[in-house]
């Protein structure tokens, strides 16, 4: 059995990070699934999520922002920095991908960290052992960051949604959409029921 994970996100989307702990949970369950984290570089620099959907997102999934990230919740948020990151990753360290995207959501929704230009990464850089180049942290989408944007659209293609997060588990040919948002105040609870959809395709 040939199992993937694939969550798309933004690392500055409040919906995002209530996500996480799903992919976690799952990534927990399945050691050899192969993860994909497809960030989905919404946000640049135009607009926010906002404190209305930060709030919702609190609410449901019990996770905590910090006061500093409530304080600029409405300002406008810039992605693209982490997008680059995070596809550098994949291409070269993927298998800190997951340990990273939980260092860069803690630092941005618990301690405040803007994420918006290159001193802003360093503690993270430093604490997941990682060596970008210089040129990560350009104001624009890198080729890597591009070519993610690329696989987003055709899983997009395949579901018929072009929102995010969204989670799509594949079972050798098959493919289990999950609905984040059953699971966001019980993480755990993703496991038992991707087992039944697993169970199912047997």
């Amino acid at each position: 059995m040939t199992t993937e994970l694939y969550f798309i996100y933004d690392s500055h989307c409040p919906w995002s990070y209530a996500t996480t702990p799903l992919v976690n949970a799952l990534q927990a369950a399945y050691p050899k699934m192969n993860v994909n984290l497809l960030h989905s570089a919404h946000y640049i620099g135009t607009d926010s999520a906002g404190e209305e959907q930060m709030a919702a997102a609190a609410k449901i999934s019990g996770l905590k922002f910090g006061r500093d990230h409530i304080r600029y919740v409405n300002s406008p948020k810039n992605s693209i920095k982490t997008a680059n990151l995070m596809a550098w990753i994949q291409a070269k360290q993927p298998e800190k991908q997951l340990i990273t995207l939980n260092a860069i959501q803690r630092a941005h929704f618990i301690e405040g960290n803007p994420l918006d230009n290159k001193h802003d990464f360093n503690a993270i850089v430093e604490q997941c052992k990682l060596s970008p180049s210089n040129k990560i942290f350009k104001d624009e989408l890198s080729m890597e960051a591009e070519y993610v944007l690329e696989n987003i659209i055709e899983i997009q293609q395949v579901i018929g949604t072009t929102g995010f997060p969204v989670l799509v588990m594949t079972v050798d040919d098959n493919a289990i959409f999950i609905d984040h948002s059953l699971y966001l105040s019980n993480p755990q609870a993703v496991v038992g029921a991707v087992e039944k959809e697993i169970a199912a395709i047997k």
